[in-house]
């Protein structure tokens, strides 16, 4: 049997190693995929700490895949050999429980994910259920694709959902893995794009990514700086940080919207008269489902919205999850095959 290279955790908390194993067959309504990128997200902590009930070990993490079917199982008909695919965090509902009666998909009680409940993109070749198939565009480069499978789709479809228009002020916290590609989603929307970090040497990225206004939060309020323009009718929250979102809920406008997706334990403290007063909201968006990374791809290949990276070859995966564990990465990780 032929052999490929895997990048797997043989237990919770260990380092990562790299194996050979026989290349896997699809199983019925499943498709094997020639992988040719695969993100590192943070996200893979999960996987590689076993932060989350019932993975089984070893186990093979990566949920930004982009790579190109190269077998299809038993009952497969709308996908086809040689087709360009990617697969996300969703990797699959059971299409039973009461938000999936509802169509609710992302929302599913026993959902699949990519990495977690079945063996992800760390790897030459890799199975998935077709549930969780994206069609990729051909003009899209596998290596830059690839984050758009979650930081992507993660923004877009937050950004899209949030009942901001055109001419809107919508401003985006954080200038990093999520944020970097939020501002070029925002500006491609047709919003009044206001960039938040911290120091000056962020103010030439964020105009370079499309933002009309730099709020450097490490010398002047940004909240205060918001309603100095009207306040945000949305700020999209990327950076990982409670209590810097805490800090931002003044600046929204009237009926505006603190959109959270920078995942974080560390709660978000509002006064609620903060709240009531303007009807404003809090509100977290977990991602999307296949079909919405559709959209964020074609989208993205329209407007020429691209993520920064940093490539590493596969062998390398354990340099390259250090380095975006570092904080350091400007500002993507991807192996590429």
């Amino acid at each position: 049997m032929a052999k490929m290279r895997v990048v797997q955790v043989p237990k919770p908390g260990t380092d990562f190693e790299v194996v050979e194993r026989e290349i896997p067959e699809p199983a019925r309504g499943h498709v094997r995929i020639r992988v040719q990128a695969c993100g590192i997200c943070h996200s893979d902590v999960i996987t590689k700490e076993g932060l989350f009930p019932g993975i089984s070990y070893p186990r093979v993490p990566g949920h930004e895949v982009v790579g190109v079917i190269d077998a299809v199982g038993a009952g497969v008909n709308d996908w086809k050999q040689g087709e360009r695919v990617g697969v996300g965090w969703h990797g699959g509902q059971d299409g039973t429980c009461a938000a999936c009666r509802r169509g609710d998909f992302v929302n599913c009680a026993n959902g699949k994910v990519c990495g977690i409940s079945f063996d992800g993109g760390y790897q030459d070749f890799m199975v998935a259920p077709v549930e969780g198939l994206a069609r990729m565009p051909d003009s899209l480069d596998a290596a830059e694709a690839a984050p758009l499978m979650c930081a992507g789709v993660t923004t877009f479809n937050a950004l899209r959902h949030s009942g901001a228009l055109p001419s809107d002020l919508v401003a985006v916290q954080g200038i990093g893995g999520l944020g970097h590609l939020g501002i070029q989603f925002a500006k491609k929307f047709g919003y009044r794009v206001a960039a938040i970090s911290r120091g000056a040497d962020n103010a030439a990225l964020a105009k370079r990514l499309g933002a009309d206004l730099y709020i450097d939060g490490a010398t002047t309020d940004a909240a205060s700086e918001l309603q100095k323009l009207g306040g945000a009718r949305v700020i999209l929250a990327t950076a990982p940080s409670g209590k810097s979102m805490s800090g931002l809920v003044g600046g929204l406008s009237v009926n505006g919207t603190l959109l959270v997706v920078g995942a974080s334990m560390d709660p978000i403290e509002v006064p609620p008269n903060q709240l009531i007063i303007g009807k404003k909201r809090i509100q977290g968006w977990p991602g999307g489902i296949p079909t919405d990374s559709e959209d964020t791809l074609r989208f993205a290949a329209m407007t020429g919205v691209r993520p920064m990276i940093e490539k590493y070859p596969l062998a390398k995966a354990t340099e390259g999850y250090a380095r975006m564990m570092s904080g350091k990465a400007e500002f993507r990780v991807v192996l590429t095959m």
